[in-house]
């Protein structure tokens, strides 16, 4: 059984809304509870008012629920934008009082990322036990299907964005997660509202972040077949396999294109 409250949202709310490339003053909220052992669904949809959407749905949601210490429950936020700083200390202080209540967020894009206090709201979360983590293909299908006002027989037309900045998305929250240097630099095209994005990696971003997601975006290769890392390096220190270079102190197998 699921109740929707309110609206939902708009087809083109949605595309435009949670675009990853798309550079949006709003904040879309839609979120999903379910009740302990209750077959029953709760929905919603809502955005930025006079306070972050994030907030007025902690308030709204203690303000109509009798919630005790005991209370079980599951939520699931899409978020268009991740929390700033004081919206995850909000979620963090509700999480503490009421310990049994369990948040799963995912979030299109990173808000203002580069600034400590929202990458420290970010881990705070992560340490509190929020599972944190980018829409993918997959949730945008979700939600499209359960979140929006799409006309009849537009069932299979959800959007289906760019994969580059998804998973440029993904390796900062990575590395906001693992306390890296911020490797994503934003800015914002102008006249338009398209992100334009620039990377730079550090031996420390090749060493700790996940090398399938690095794989994922060409920033490192596997080795030609039949290579013998033994030959190609000696001694330590970086060495060259085919004119790449290879780090034993990264993983053994990739390629690390500088």
């Amino acid at each position: 059984h699921t109740a929707d409250q309110g609206r939902r949202i708009k087809s083109w709310e949605f595309t435009s809304f949670f675009d990853p490339s798309q550079l949006r003053k709003e904040t879309s909220l839609l979120s999903e509870v379910w009740w302990g052992s209750s077959s029953r669904l709760w929905r919603s949809c809502s955005q930025n008012s006079t306070h972050h959407v994030e907030q007025s749905f902690l308030d709204h949601f203690q303000a109509q629920r009798h919630l005790g210490p005991s209370t079980t429950c599951t939520i699931t936020w899409f978020l268009s934008w991740s929390p700033c700083w004081e919206c995850a200390r909000a979620i963090r202080t509700f999480l503490d009082k009421y310990p049994t209540v369990k948040l799963t967020i995912y979030v299109a894009r990173l808000y203002w990322h580069m600034d400590p206090q929202n990458r420290q709201g970010l881990r705070n979360l992560v340490k509190g036990g929020v599972d944190v983590r980018i829409m993918g293909p997959s949730e945008h299908y979700y939600c499209w299907r359960n979140f929006v006002d799409y006309s009849r027989g537009e069932e299979e037309e959800w959007p289906r964005y760019h994969r580059v900045p998804i998973h440029l998305f993904d390796l900062e929250l990575h590395c906001i997660c693992l306390d890296l240097p911020a490797c994503l630099t934003i800015s914002p095209v102008k006249h338009q509202q398209l992100l334009s994005f620039s990377l730079t990696l550090h031996t420390c971003h090749y060493q700790k972040l996940p090398p399938a997601l690095l794989l994922l975006l060409g920033l490192v290769r596997p080795p030609p077949p039949q290579t013998s890392l033994s030959v190609a390096h000696r001694g330590r220190g970086p060495g060259t396999v085919n004119g790449g270079e290879w780090d034993p102190n990264n993983w053994g197998w990739f390629w690390v294109l500088r």
